[in-house]
């Protein structure tokens, strides 16, 4: 053998074939043309599969053992015999009886939807709960498969095994042995649970109002938050680029500092283990002060898009008091008339800002907006304070509330003129 037999060529690349069945009898079905392209941009952010073409399967139901009929099995199976191709991802739920019988007629590997959602997320999570949260968001699922090989607890690569990857052994996760390795998990992530809890506590006692983006993926948040605080978080144009959420902290034109937070993207019919899995992770969503929503205004489909953002952030319990600005991102992939025309019916809503995060357009209106909204009705107070809660007025003063001191007999008396979220959170200084 040559030398160059033996040089690392990097990771085998997979190559994959996208299907989106399109059930005509499921009236709430989303436009088929937006969703495979959704779904091919889905297989994209995985760095080692290759789409090598995609299609679209119209079908008046899906049929229980093969999912789609015997001729369009047998018209997809010699395209993918001709493609070459590996592995069929297939956008929508596949029943453990349906894969076994399309891998047999195929002879490729088959991932649906939530599998192909499952691997992204072990592929972008960074920090200890997000690691914890896939594994056992990916154990729940195969728990569900009744016979799968699985191979993510020995993996060799960041995702979870299901494409593939050096080393893989066909392993049968037998439910003994899957509830054990969930009862660990749960335990650990507990733990991590406890930390969260000292890490959110530690942030009440500097209580700076928390501005939360929320989003479709690849609405541009991160690219936002980016452009807002100079951090480098990853954003490319890619689904799922964030999956764990980044806080840094931002100041006001007005020298007001408030907490960004970056979160993962939602998307349509996002499985429902996953849902809980990373409500942790939207601890961030749940306690925010201002939620800005951002959007892509130009993809065709931004209304869907947007009312799956509603529905998850209601599933969550966000409270509808609170506040929400919808941020209409991208305008810079707009016609000069249809940004114009955007940004008329945006001025006709308090809550509702036009921007392109790529570009910089609109960011100091959104500034101007986000301070507004957190600028509240103001109620003026006395606060009595004793000699030994410096802290407090410490507090006090760097929230630009307080309007005058007078120095009384047990300590010093101030005139604050402050909202009831600054009330609030004053009242919980030096607690927990």
């Amino acid at each position: 053998m040559s030398p160059s037999e033996f040089e690392d060529h990097g990771p085998r690349i997979t190559r994959a074939w996208v299907l989106h069945p399109d059930i005509t009898s499921n009236r709430g079905r989303r436009p088929a043309g937006p969703a495979l392209d959704e779904a091919v941009a889905l297989a994209a952010a995985l760095p080692d599969l290759e789409v090598v073409g995609s299609d679209i399967v119209p079908l008046p139901k899906a049929r229980p053992g093969l999912l789609f009929g015997t001729g369009k099995i047998q018209e997809l199976g010699a395209q993918l015999k001709a493609a070459e191709v590996e592995l069929v991802l297939i956008d929508g739920p596949v029943t453990p009886v349906q894969q076994r019988n399309l891998e047999r007629e195929w002879e490729v590997k088959i991932l649906d939807r939530t599998g192909l959602i499952l691997e992204i997320f072990a592929d972008r999570a960074r920090t200890r709960e997000g690691v914890l949260q896939v594994e056992l968001a990916a154990l729940s699922y195969q728990r569900t498969r009744l016979v799968r090989a699985w191979t993510h607890l020995e993996r060799q690569r960041g995702g979870l095994g299901f494409v593939g990857g050096p080393g893989e052994t066909q392993i049968e996760a037998d439910r003994r042995a899957i509830d054990e390795a969930i009862t660990r998990l749960r335990r650990q992530l507990s733990k991590v649970a406890k930390t969260r809890d000292l890490h959110r506590a530690a942030r009440r006692k500097v209580p700076f109002p928390v501005v939360a983006l929320v989003g479709y993926t690849n609405a541009g948040k991160s690219t936002l938050f980016n452009r807002l605080t100079g951090a480098e978080v990853l954003a490319k144009d890619m689904l799922f680029a964030t999956l764990d959420p980044t806080m840094r902290a931002v100041t006001l034109p007005t020298g007001l500092k408030v907490i960004l937070s970056d979160t993962v993207g939602f998307i349509s019919d996002l499985p429902t283990q996953l849902v809980a899995a990373f409500r942790a992770t939207l601890e961030e969503v749940l306690e925010a002060d201002l939620i800005l929503h951002v959007r892509d205004i130009a993809h065709p489909d931004t209304e869907a898009q947007a009312e799956d953002v509603r529905t998850i952030l209601a599933e969550l319990g966000v409270a509808q008091a609170t506040p929400l600005i919808e941020v209409w991102n991208k305008t810079d992939l707009l016609e000069p008339p249809a940004k114009a025309a955007l940004e008329a019916v945006a001025a006709r809503h308090e809550t509702v800002m036009t921007l392109s995060a790529w570009t910089g357009d609109g960011l100091d209106a959104l500034l101007d907006g986000v301070t507004r909204a957190l600028d509240e009705t103001r109620t003026r107070r006395e606060v009595r304070l004793g000699h030994d809660e410096g802290r407090k007025r410490a507090w006090l003063y760097a929230q630009g509330v307080v309007e005058a001191e007078e120095q009384g007999e047990d300590g010093p008396v101030l005139t604050v003129n402050w909202t009831a979220r600054q009330e609030q959170r004053f009242r919980m200084i030096g607690q927990g």
